[in-house]
């Protein structure tokens, strides 16, 4: 459940895939960077999809430009429905112009099934979108 305060909204998620940080196999996990991420958002082109996205790129501080680079980046990817996360850090090459990214976890994905223009103390809240089971068998509307 993501839910903005004071005013909502609400997002309802369910959550499958999860991998936490520490069992990610083959990688030396140091602390966690508190700065900034960077967020990326892919495939959230249709109406529900910018309405999601921006629900959940408001769960991140904005991005400090300038000198300082925040060396991390959370991606939101939209594939068929099913949004994935991923956590990673970043480091520039500076000769040869390349990033290097590392995998800093956790991932997981979510499944969108209800938002609501309220927050979860407003059982009165207004339904914005709710999955249903006819969905699944009709013409989908893609996030």
């Amino acid at each position: 459940i993501v839910c903005h305060l004071p005013f909502g909204p609400t997002a309802y998620f369910g959550m499958s895939n999860a991998v936490l940080r520490h069992d990610i196999q083959g990688e030396t996990l140091g602390t966690v960077s508190q700065a900034h991420p960077h967020i990326i958002m892919e495939s959230f082109s249709s109406k529900l999809g910018v309405r999601c996205a921006s629900i959940l790129k408001h769960l991140f501080p904005p991005a400090k430009s300038g000198k300082g680079k925040a060396g991390r980046t959370v991606s939101f990817i939209n594939l068929k429905d099913t949004i994935c996360f991923r956590h990673h850090e970043y480091q520039e090459d500076g000769e040869e112009q390349g990033v290097e990214l590392k995998e800093a976890g956790p991932r997981f994905d979510l499944k969108l099934y209800q938002i609501k223009l309220g927050t979860l103390e407003q059982t009165w809240a207004e339904n914005e979108w709710v999955l249903r089971p006819t969905m699944n068998s009709a013409k989908k509307q893609k996030l």
